[in-house]
């Protein structure tokens, strides 16, 4: 289903290219390079720690700071939009359907 039989999608060709273990290295990566040696004053080694490098590329997911402003900026225009379409819409009702409340016209209240 959804193939042409052989193991091909379409003829789109792979949907993405795994790179080459030997570009992530923990040297590059201050915060890695801290725990290896963390590890290594204990006597202890993680043969796994490379797998974790490419998580501090910052090609692929920017620095710190530029993580940080998307997360909280995402969405802001569209928030920002939606409260200004609020507040005119409101205003808008309010002035088409006034409300009597609150204007005192003397319904046996003392």
């Amino acid at each position: 289903m959804g193939g042409d039989g052989h193991g091909h999608g379409h003829g789109h060709g792979a949907p993405y290219t795994i790179p080459d273990y030997k570009i992530y290295k923990v040297k590059d990566v201050p915060e890695l390079l801290a725990t290896e040696r963390a590890l290594a004053a204990h006597g202890l080694k993680d043969p796994w720690l490379r797998n974790e490098v490419w998580r501090y590329d910052p090609k692929e997911f920017g620095t710190h700071s530029s993580r940080l402003n998307t997360l909280v900026f995402r969405g802001f225009k569209l928030g920002v939009g939606a409260f200004l379409l609020t507040i005119v819409g409101t205003a808008i009702y309010d002035k088409m359907n006034p409300s009597d409340h609150g204007h005192g016209h003397g319904h046996g209240h003392k």
